[in-house]
């Protein structure tokens, strides 16, 4: 029962991640370990079960979090990406608080992801050049796009034909994808999308101290090359 586990020389930074933050979950704590000690040699399982005997020594509750509804219709490769935005609140190195809005997208066969983040929201130039950066990250565009806040790129919708704003007609006319825009609410045509702004919110955002948005990014980006798209999907 005293034997030494591999996490004990972290027991200390991990205890007070927990006091600090008792709503973290263990693959949080599993990637801050990875980002700030560079560990590499500790199964996910390890530290989930290491976070967890912690969490009873020391009587730290869990705070449990709703499941969020997937889709779970299958896709092929190229077919699809679908683009979901959010926001949260982030505690800055200064002490204030900063909103920080977020664009994510993803690959529906692979699930491979790609997010960018902005300290104002989102406009329809925005989109192009971050969507530009999606398609460069992911080595190409797929057949259409599913989006979610159609306020960047749409103007209304009659009948099932969009109106596109000006400078998304331009940039739709020379990229020639085919656009769908799911409806409010509707987890069958967005879900997989909303499992991600979920999960890069939890995982990478909450609890993480904001310096300046270029570290945010390039923080970020380390994130989805270290976790966010170090698992490779079944479907792959």
């Amino acid at each position: 029962q005293n034997r030494t586990k591999k996490l004990d020389p972290y027991q200390t930074e991990i205890i007070t991640w927990l006091k600090a933050y008792p709503d973290a979950t263990s693959a949080q704590i599993y990637d801050w370990l990875q980002d700030q000690f560079g560990i590499q040699s500790v199964a996910e399982n390890t530290v989930r079960n290491y976070v967890n005997d912690l969490r009873e020594k020391y009587h730290i509750p869990k705070v449990t979090v709703g499941r969020v509804y997937g889709a779970v219709d299958e896709l092929p490769p190229g077919k699809q990406i679908q683009v979901d935005f959010g926001e949260i609140m982030v505690d800055t190195h200064s002490g204030g608080r900063q909103k920080l809005y977020v664009a994510g997208f993803i690959l529906s066969h692979s699930r491979f992801k790609y997010v960018e983040w902005l300290d104002r929201p989102f406009r329809t130039h925005d989109l192009i050049r971050i969507q530009e950066n999606a398609f460069q990250y992911f080595g190409g565009m797929t057949e259409e796009i599913v989006y979610d806040q159609d306020r960047l790129l749409a103007v209304s919708e009659n009948a099932g034909d969009l109106i596109l704003t000006e400078s998304f007609t331009k940039y739709h006319h020379f990229r020639r994808f085919k656009i769908e825009l799911c409806r409010k609410s509707d987890p069958e045509s967005k879900g997989k999308i909303e499992q991600v702004i979920k999960y890069v919110k939890n995982n990478f955002a909450t609890h993480r101290i904001f310096h300046d948005l270029n570290a945010w990014q390039a923080a970020a980006m380390k994130w989805l090359k270290r976790t966010g798209n170090y698992k490779v999907h079944h479907n792959i």
